[in-house]
């Protein structure tokens, strides 16, 4: 068939689009400011991009308009739709649905789905689990949103049947987001997957923009338990007690939580070097590059979840040892060289006050007390962060840091009051330029800066590690 996708940028609809062309489907699509990495992955898969939304798009005539979160029904200040094209679909009655019906319609179904949810780490857990499947020989289908350093892509189909399973239903991990899925539907994004393995990893408040409080998103999350066959597998984080919440209204599946002395699986060790104990009985022992007690559970909930379909974990935590993380999950951008040691520019998604903290804390974890200053660099991006209603949070998620650097422009709160508890470590800066000259005054040698946001940031990553090239402050 002929999908035209609106919203095709978007990490999820660009995936989507990856495995429609995949499975033979002619794919088009659109987005306001087609914008690469993404643009740049779908041309070269063949995958024709326009520039907006608008309605003389409708001659294209294919058999599916497929609508992202992204497009609403929203008027300009002049009257004027912001999405004319999908008031024309509305108008002539053309067929329409969401990412997420479309991918359990043609995607999903007759696979055994792997579904990994929660407030954080998602993107990270999920490409663990892909990995370590993948690792273990049963070339599992995949739709991540980020794109996975041991794939180098972030959607892929996957085998069609299961090598060595029986029944040979074929594997596909998921990223599995409780955001609502379109203007015409708001029911959560996992809604539809009917995984037969959950994970879920963690549950706090977030998505002011859509949810009142967090007993909100905790129902959500228990439509996606009520999905759960009989003989699947709840995966949860022991340590959280909004997920006790959830299963207390009722569950259907196995359960194997993580993270608790307690726990079904638990660690025992560093986040780098651990020893996995199931039911406290050592198991497996992980070894890899990842730091932070948030990768050691994201690490536990990917073994927990792959036992479900026969790997064992001394198996998952031999593949986890050759995981390579997630593009913008700490990611090296770049060294400056000073005579009295390197500055390090890291990429990080972190943008959720609770992310922000554990990214910051297991860095410092890694590099020790002696190991350097860490400079923290973040812009309150999402829409729960432009709202204001987790600014509060923010010294308490600063704390690891020697000093912050918040590009506040465009937010209708003061970040100047938010950070006045950190005193003179924290600066604000209404522009990129203005953030990169205080960062570049205030850096020296030794020092880590981790540059935070959800977005692209204005680039600051390399105009930053460019200005720290120049003459030494």
């Amino acid at each position: 068939m002929h999908i035209h996708i609106l919203g095709i940028c978007g990490t999820f609809m660009g995936g989507l689009a990856a495995l429609a062309r995949e499975a033979g489907h002619r794919v088009t699509g659109c987005d306001a400011g087609v914008y690469p990495p993404m643009s740049d992955q779908l041309r070269a898969l063949g995958i024709d991009l326009i520039e907006g939304f608008g309605a003389d798009q409708m001659a294209l005539k294919p058999d599916m308009y497929v609508v992202g979160n992204v497009v609403s029904r929203a008027r300009l200040p002049d009257g004027t739709p912001k999405f004319p094209l999908m008031e024309a679909i509305l108008e002539a009655g053309a067929p329409y649905t969401s990412g997420p019906q479309w991918l359990a319609e043609h995607v999903l179904q007759e696979r055994h789905v792997l579904a990994v949810a929660g407030t954080h780490g998602k993107t990270t857990t999920t490409s663990m689990l892909a990995w370590v499947l993948e690792a273990n020989g049963l070339q599992p289908g995949f739709l991540v949103g980020g794109v996975p350093l041991n794939f180098g892509v972030s959607a892929r189909l996957g085998a069609r049947e299961t090598p060595g399973q029986s029944p040979r239903r074929p594997l596909f991990v998921i990223e599995a987001d409780e955001y609502d899925t379109a203007f015409f539907d708001k029911r959560s994004k996992f809604v539809h997957y009917r995984p037969r393995t959950a994970v879920l990893n963690n549950l706090e408040f977030d998505h002011a923009d859509i949810f009142d409080n967090l007993a909100a998103i905790e129902r959500q999350f228990h439509h996606l338990v009520r999905t759960v066959p009989g003989s699947g597998r709840l995966v949860v984080n022991g340590l959280e007690e909004s997920l006790d919440r959830v299963l207390h209204m009722g569950h259907w599946s196995e359960v194997r939580s993580f993270g608790t002395a307690v726990s079904d699986f638990s660690a025992l060790g560093e986040p780098h070097d651990f020893e996995v104990l199931e039911r406290g009985r050592s198991v497996a022992h992980v070894e890899w590059a990842l730091t932070g007690q948030h990768n050691q559970l994201n690490a536990l909930a990917a073994i927990a979840a792959a036992q479900h379909v026969g790997v064992s974990p001394s198996d998952a935590a031999r593949a986890l040892g050759s995981f390579q993380n997630v593009r913008r999950r700490m990611e090296v951008r770049g060294t400056v060289a000073r005579p009295e040691g390197p500055i390090t520019v890291y990429d990080d998604f972190a943008h959720h006050p609770t992310a922000i903290r554990t990214t910051l804390d297991g860095l410092r974890r890694r590099l020790g007390n002696d190991g350097g200053r860490i400079l923290a660099v973040f812009e309150p991006r999402s829409n729960t962060m432009k709202l204001g209603t987790m600014k509060s949070q923010l010294p308490w998620s600063l704390e690891t840091a020697a000093l912050a650097f918040c590009h506040a422009g465009g937010l209708d709160w003061d970040a100047r009051e938010a950070l006045a508890p950190m005193g003179d470590r924290a600066q604000v800066a209404l522009s990129v330029d203005e953030v990169i000259a205080q960062v570049s005054a205030a850096a020296r040698a030794g020092d880590h800066i981790v540059c935070m946001s959800n977005g692209g940031f204005g680039g600051i990553h390399a105009r930053l590690l460019a200005a720290l090239a120049g003459p030494a402050q």
